[in-house]
């Protein structure tokens, strides 16, 4: 993270969002993939479980998502 913000330190937030409303929980189950993946999408982290700030472990935890 503190590479990423030397290369792009006014790149942290994003200008721009969209807003969506979840519409059943596939739709919900493909946000979270989205959300999980981002750090690796962003080239932050080799793979989701390397990011330790991801909720990512919680779903680990309770058994929702395989360890690897």
């Amino acid at each position: 993270m503190y590479l990423y913000l030397l290369i792009y330190p006014y790149d942290l937030w994003q200008r721009r969002f969209w807003e969506h409303t979840l519409r059943d929980e596939s739709d919900f189950a493909r946000h979270v993939d989205y959300v999980h993946y981002n750090p690796v999408k962003h080239g932050l982290v080799k793979q989701v479980k390397d990011w330790p700030y991801s909720s990512f472990h919680r779903y680990v935890r309770s058994g929702i998502y395989p360890a690897d």
